[in-house]
């Protein structure tokens, strides 16, 4: 009989995982709740900036030109630039760092417990996507180039909107939301490589494969030396970078080279931890608490000129389709297919989650922020028209999320507390709470 409850309770959707992963969720989602605080930091004070007396000086601060083209390659680039292409490099290697830990040592290696955040990025993307075309179809003159602006979620900001509410999810939703999180930024990095990249210098791309497969060669050694990895991850940046492919995408396939061990024996009883999970301890806190937040004082000011400048903003069919594809396509595409999920294999809910607690991870995952800002820059051009109205319309449409997000999850929070008090107990003083011991 009990045997019977515990595949049950491992069918069920957002059953549960293992102690293991859920603490170790737990330390990342601290870690992205300070990246999160520092980005609103960086988004305000550009914002002040470019809308004061001063804003001349932020604006020629973004174009000033840093680096050389003398030696082949072009490296001469603006600091906005340098932000959006090198910056975020490092973050979407962290990317890639827990992805592939996500897949191969972590929970979601079982096929049935990924299914649902995979389904459920994949109806994330495709619902705000056909809403902004339905927006923009008739605009013309490029306008649904900027189709996929509302499809990506902000992690730093939806786990930091997570603290300010001090909700108490179940666990298995929070790992929903990260893993969902991850794999949108995936897809969304693989949207850019595909769809916003017009030439390609095959020569050019050929030549960063050597460095990557150095670097690759490196760490499957366990080689750690900084002096020889980051110059070979700089060498596959910059080849990448040449190649007219968004050079961001080489930090995804540096980060994918990196081995995962599946347990601390799996090295050897002196290993310690694997060389995915040291990269990611020393790389995050880099990413989250300066890659990140200095992209966004980049990228987010924007001159909203008024009351009247703001209206203009969002009568634009553009920033239109970018709000509803993140408040109202996020919530039906990442609810929906979770749903059609549900009833197409017959697995239930956990008894620990209801389906409103999936509408406020749904509406949360409508933070669109970095990455969509990103697009919107390469889908219009840096300091355009177009994009100034892109940033307001992601702006605001993460700012209607998030209200949303946090009236339904708070109203559940004192639910979840009384819960959370009883699970978190540890009688036998072992560091690991009874609950997950009763489930094993």
């Amino acid at each position: 009989m009990s045997d019977n409850n515990t595949r049950s309770r491992r069918s069920a959707l957002f059953a549960r995982g293992s102690w293991a992963e859920t603490s170790r969720i737990s330390s990342i989602l601290r870690k992205e709740t300070v990246g999160g605080a520092l980005l609103l930091v960086a988004t305000v004070i550009a914002l002040v900036w470019a809308n004061s007396p001063w804003s001349e000086a932020y604006t020629s601060l973004g174009e000033l030109t840093v680096g050389t083209d003398a030696l082949g390659v072009h490296l001469d680039l603006s600091l906005a630039t340098w932000a959006a292409d090198g910056l975020l490099a490092i973050f979407f290697f962290v990317v890639g760092l827990e992805l592939k830990r996500e897949f191969v040592a972590g929970d979601l290696r079982d096929p049935a417990r990924a299914a649902l955040p995979i389904a459920a990025a994949v109806g994330g993307m495709i619902v705000p996507a056909v809403i902004f075309v339905a927006f923009t179809a008739h605009v013309g003159d490029g306008a649904m180039k900027g189709w996929a602006i509302p499809t990506a979620t902000d992690i730093a900001f939806a786990v930091a909107v997570l603290a300010v509410i001090s909700t108490h999810l179940p666990a298995a939703l929070r790992t929903f939301l990260l893993t969902l999180a991850v794999v949108d930024d995936l897809l969304a990095i693989t949207v850019i490589a595909v769809f916003y990249t017009e030439d390609i210098n095959l020569t050019a791309l050929a030549v960063a494969a050597l460095p990557l497969a150095l670097f690759a060669f490196c760490v499957q050694r366990r080689i750690r030396s900084w002096w020889l990895l980051i110059p070979l991850a700089t060498l596959t940046w910059v080849f990448v970078h040449e190649s007219g492919v968004h050079a961001t995408v080489a930090g995804v396939l540096l980060g994918f080279t990196v081995p995962v061990l599946r347990s601390r024996a799996a090295g050897g009883p002196d290993a310690g931890p694997g060389l995915a999970e040291h990269f990611e301890h020393r790389i995050r806190p880099i990413s989250a608490g300066f890659a990140v937040p200095v992209f966004a004082f980049f990228a987010a000011g924007v001159t909203v000129g008024g009351f009247h400048g703001l209206t203009d903003a969002l009568t634009d069919p553009i920033a239109v389709g970018i709000v509803c594809g993140l408040v109202v396509g996020k919530a039906v595409g990442i609810f929906g297919t979770t749903r059609l999920l549900s009833a197409v294999t017959r697995a239930s809910l956990d008894s620990s989650v209801r389906w409103i607690d999936v509408v406020g991870i749904s509406l949360l995952a409508g933070i669109g922020f970095t990455v969509s800002l990103l697009i919107g820059d390469l889908a219009y051009g840096m300091g355009s028209e177009r994009d100034d109205h892109v940033k307001i319309g992601v702006l605001t449409g993460s700012l209607l999320a998030a209200v949303l997000a946090s009236i339904l999850l708070r109203a559940r929070n004192r639910h979840y507390r009384n819960i959370c008090e009883d699970e978190e107990r540890d009688d036998d003083h072992d560091g690991i709470p009874d609950v997950y011991q009763r489930r094993d």
